[in-house]
């Protein structure tokens, strides 16, 4: 858990260990606190605008002859 947290890749972790696969390793792995408020962070940190989409008439007219 410690290599994990300290972002060592999971597939590192199951080579060191001797791991036929990281699916091994993934059954020995929890994620505590920390390492669940680094996820959220890192997903709330994307920031954009929402626009919405407008077609232009020439798509709008595309569309109706179709």
């Amino acid at each position: 858990m410690h290599l994990l947290q300290s972002g060592v890749d999971i597939t590192v972790i199951a080579l060191w260990l001797g791991h036929e696969s990281p699916v091994t390793t993934h059954g020995y792995v929890e994620a505590d606190m920390t390492m669940k408020e680094r996820a959220i962070g890192k997903f709330c940190q994307v920031s954009t605008k929402a626009v919405r989409y407008r077609p232009t008439k020439d798509i709008l007219a595309f569309l109706e002859n179709l």
